[in-house]
């Protein structure tokens, strides 16, 4: 840990130094970095999707080493059981006793990779840990580490996939969907990554303590009243059946949200906007929440939690598109 991360009185002046360190070793990965530094600092959970070779586990991995916190990797597969997850209560001859041996899940920062190949039961246990920051182990409950961050990996295809529940994507804060590099940020990839060896030594710059005083501070971010009337517009407007409930002065010839939407984004989804834009302005330097950080978190908080319509199936019109357009369509502060 550098000594003007660990000696600064301000909570949340590690951010920058933490970003540039992240920096040397993802290039081009600016909006996933945002994302996963925004889920730690909120207590949220990121949902990753891209396809395969993006830096999605490298990305997860380097937060983890900057942070100090413990990694754990959990491939999902069809045959998984909830006990190679939580852990299990373990008979012991020598000693003849019950020993309560944690799994995977009991780390800071946890990789659910191809969370969607797993039956139901093994995203049941998952879904208590993402939750309520526990599992249960022979009826008894255990405290997950703080911080605790699961960051999935949700692939693409669909072959040999269950369906996540919506309940369960509900819990992710956050969803990043990744890009392909540009052509300059994809040549620097190879110059820092094209080597036999590991070609990036990664510091620690922050511990988990600071994390856990940080959390304080965004909360303590200033959020105008101008500002959490706009989230509750943004979230509304998901939701079909319901634009008689915007605020005065909004526009209510928007896109037709009725015909695309089937169930829009709930009440959990504008708590999380309203921490996801402090966690943007704190990113940003900022004490004060802008209409700026709203509009840039809204699409990963929101469009995941939607479910859209056959019509909007059929028009190839994605619930992000929809989240997109009625951006720019309200009216912010």
């Amino acid at each position: 840990m550098t000594d003007s991360a660990a000696s600064s009185p301000e909570p949340l002046a590690f951010l920058p130094e933490l970003r540039r360190e992240i920096a040397r070793v993802l290039v081009g990965q600016d909006d996933l970095v945002d994302a996963l530094l925004i889920g730690l600092l909120t207590g949220g959970h990121v949902l990753i999707e891209g396809l395969p070779g993006l830096a999605k586990t490298l990305a997860v991995k380097t937060l983890a080493a900057t942070v100090g916190g413990s990694f754990s990797r959990i491939q999902f597969t069809p045959d998984l059981l909830p006990a190679d997850i939580i852990g299990a209560c373990v008979y012991l001859p020598d000693r003849q006793a019950f020993e309560v041996r944690p799994g995977p899940i009991a780390a800071h920062i946890v990789l659910a990779d191809e969370i969607n190949r797993a039956p139901a039961k093994v995203q049941s246990a998952l879904l208590e840990a993402m939750q309520e920051r526990q599992v249960t182990i022979a009826g008894k409950p255990y405290p997950l580490p703080d911080p605790f961050l699961v960051a999935t990996q949700n692939p693409i295809e669909h072959s040999g996939t269950y369906v996540l529940p919506e309940a369960q994507k509900d819990r992710f804060m956050l969803q990043a969907v990744l890009d392909y590099p540009s052509r300059d940020e994809e040549r620097t990839i190879l110059g820092q990554h094209a080597h036999t060896a590991a070609a990036v030594q990664l510091q620690t710059m922050v511990g988990l303590d600071a994390i856990r005083a940080a959390r304080v501070s965004i909360d303590a971010i200033h959020l105008d009243d101008r500002i959490r009337e706009y989230i509750l517009d943004v979230v509304i407007a998901t939701r079909p059946g319901r634009l008689d409930d915007l605020s005065q002065g909004q526009n209510r010839n928007l896109l037709p949200v009725a015909e695309l939407v089937e169930a829009g984004a709930s009440p959990r989804a504008a708590i999380a906007l309203t921490l996801a834009a402090k966690a943007k302005a704190a990113l940003q330097g900022r004490r004060h929440v802008l209409p700026h950080d709203v509009n840039a978190c809204a699409v990963p908080v929101l469009a995941h939690r939607m479910v859209t319509t056959f019509e909007a199936e059929a028009r190839k019109i994605t619930a992000r598109d929809i989240v997109a357009r009625l951006l720019a369509q309200l009216s912010a502060p």
